[in-house]
């Protein structure tokens, strides 16, 4: 079975030699295109393995090992959380949560009217931090910033610039259910009233925009990563999406990811200029998947940005170019506000419940599915779901599987 364990930070991200000058001595000059040629080939290799199809590398057991011992425990249960009865997305509604806009003095000092929520502050760089619940399941992951001085000029700064001019090629933001700012989908989706999977359709310049972001090198280093962060920190949750997405995209050939490096079908730009999302949980997404949230932009993350996971009562702190995996469809989410001269974007991954449902039902509508059903097979199908809800919790992985498993 296909596993793709964490890329390295540093190296995944490493900066390419600077480049070279006229006074540089000619053995320095040849040594510096040497590495150069290195570098562009080892990221030429991350860039195009297919978490699908091609074999992982290593497990890196040394962030593993690392992160357990800084892990953030918090009192949810997994199990009980928010999710339909067919076990493959998440419930709608506010239970859990609040939708309004809200500050850190919202929850924290004397004039707070929410208590009990912990503050997080932001892990080193380098160094990722996995989220627990009352079983120690890491069930989110604080994912590193790169230990790369580097990491801001050669990959943050040009995705930010790359999303700054989406947003004024797209106009004004819009109100929607998850706040105020401009938001860019592709990929591929099912449910919500749809017969069949599908690709998600833009016009044709929206395509064209869509097309130049995930083309984008820095968000395929993004995307690649973030999938990294996933196969190390829930490798059974992981192998469900190789096992079942597998299935689909060999189904479906004419259908492509939004990048070839990631694991999840599709992927939103939301582009502000003031991206933070009003209180939600993206009920159509796996109900026990993960979502990969990268923030981007130029804003104090010590004042505002923060996720705060409302089931958990946790409130993380969330720098620019930091990558937060959830599981975004079972747990109620937002984000602190940011300052009015502030700019914030976020980049999000994720894959819909529905292409897991059309992939078990012998990819067939519900309808079909269940006509060719006999009554005695529809009712065993609906304990099989209330089953599914607790099987997918127990996919993630404790504390103790991930530094003792193989």
């Amino acid at each position: 079975m296909v596993r793709l364990t964490e890329s390295p930070p540093g190296p995944f991200f490493a900066a390419l030699p600077p480049p070279l000058t006229d006074s540089a001595p000619s053995k320095s000059r040849d040594k510096t295109r040497s590495k150069l040629r290195r570098a562009k080939a080892r990221l030429a290799v991350k860039e195009k393995r297919d978490p699908l199809h091609d074999p992982p590398p290593h497990k890196h057991l040394r962030h593993l090992v690392r992160g357990s011992k800084t892990a953030i425990h918090s009192n949810i249960e997994l199990v009980k959380t928010r999710i339909t009865a067919p076990g493959w997305v998440g419930l709608q509604g506010d239970r859990g949560g609040d939708r309004g806009v809200h500050t850190l003095e919202y929850f924290f000092g004397p004039k707070a009217r929410r208590t009990g929520f912990t503050l997080v502050k932001a892990p080193p760089r380098n160094e990722s931090r996995p989220v627990v619940d009352v079983d120690s399941r890491v069930y989110a992951v604080y994912g590193a910033i790169p230990d790369d001085d580097n990491f801001k000029t050669n990959v943050h700064d040009p995705a930010v610039q790359a999303l700054e001019t989406a947003r004024q090629q797209m106009g004004p933001p819009s109100s929607h259910r998850r706040g105020e700012f401009v938001t860019l989908t592709g990929g591929q989706t099912h449910g919500n009233g749809r017969n069949a999977p599908s690709s998600v359709v833009n016009g044709v310049i929206n395509s064209a925009i869509f097309l130049s972001l995930v083309t984008n090198e820095a968000f395929v280093r993004l995307a690649g990563f973030a999938t990294g962060l996933f196969a190390n920190w829930a490798p059974n949750v992981f192998n469900f999406y190789v096992d079942y997405m597998s299935d689909f995209y060999n189904k479906y050939p004419h259908l492509h990811r939004p990048f070839k490096n990631s694991i999840w079908s599709a992927c939103t730009f939301n582009l502000g200029p003031r991206t933070y999302t009003l209180g939600h949980r993206d009920s159509s997404n796996l109900a026990f998947g993960w979502c990969a949230i990268t923030a981007l932009g130029n804003f104090d993350y010590m004042k505002g940005g923060h996720l705060i996971l409302w089931d958990s009562k946790l409130i993380l702190e969330f720098p620019p170019g930091c990558t937060i995996l959830v599981p975004s469809a079972a747990i109620f989410h937002s984000n602190i506000a940011i300052a009015a001269d502030e700019t914030r974007y976020s980049f999000t991954q994720y894959t819909a419940g529905g292409l897991f449902r059309w992939v078990e039902r012998g990819f067939k509508s519900e309808s079909d599915y269940f006509a060719g059903l006999t009554a005695e097979e529809v009712e065993q199908e609906q304990l099989r779901g209330l089953q599914r809800a607790i099987e997918g919790a127990g996919m993630f992985s404790t504390l103790a599987e991930l530094v003792e498993g193989d």
